[in-house]
């Protein structure tokens, strides 16, 4: 006799099936964030988000398809926000400062710090074979950046000299390595000099005559 060890796909799901689910996954990635992963368990779990033993274990047969589960989700959350209408492609300095400007904005940024990249810093110590995730959902969001700055140079909005993948790290790099900082001083202040700075350095790219982007 062979145990399942598979996750059900959400899309095989019914619409109620489907808010279980994502009810277990908002609870996990709370738990993750602030217990971490080796000190969650199934007990924590089924009383955070209200579930039995069995329903955890039928959408979630093992902590490593709970541990990808929560990635693709909290990927998913980042990467749609980030291609959304109001960041208009990226293909633009002032798509990125707007970018910027949000997270700098937004008064809980220093305390909850990147959803991904919180979770990814406490994942990547542990064992489980997540890390080919982790490193997709880092790729997915950097090539918004490089399709963004690929765009500004098909535009004439910024120099052919210009390397779209290098600088989208650096753009990526600067968001987490500030975000971290920010989480630690609980201020601001790192976060909005890391992306100025890095989006000032694209700008040194512009071809407009003010060096900034129309």
């Amino acid at each position: 006799m062979t145990t399942n060890t598979a996750a059900p796909a959400p899309g095989k799901l019914t619409a109620k099936g489907k808010a279980t689910r994502t009810r277990i996954l908002e609870h996990a990635a709370e738990l993750i964030y602030t217990k971490g992963v080796h000190a969650t368990n199934n007990e924590q779990l089924r009383r955070a988000a209200g579930v039995s033993g069995s329903q955890l274990n039928h959408y979630f047969p093992s902590k490593e398809s709970l541990v990808l589960a929560v990635i693709a989700w909290q990927a998913e959350r980042v990467l749609t926000f980030h291609r959304s209408e109001r960041f208009t492609c990226f293909d633009s300095l002032d798509a990125f400062r707007a970018w910027a400007d949000f997270y700098v904005g937004y008064e809980r940024a220093y305390q909850e710090g990147c959803t991904l990249g919180s979770l990814a810093s406490e994942i990547i110590k542990t064992d489980l074979d997540v890390h080919d995730e982790l490193a997709s959902a880092f790729d997915q969001w950097r090539v918004i950046f490089r399709d963004g700055i690929a765009r500004m140079q098909q535009l004439g909005r910024i120099s052919p000299e210009a390397d779209p993948t290098r600088l989208a790290n650096l753009l990526l790099a600067a968001f987490q390595g500030g975000m971290l900082l920010a989480q630690v001083a609980r201020d601001i202040a790192p976060l909005k000099d890391a992306l100025q700075s890095a989006i000032d350095y694209v700008q040194t790219f512009a071809t407009s005559p003010d060096r900034g982007v129309l």
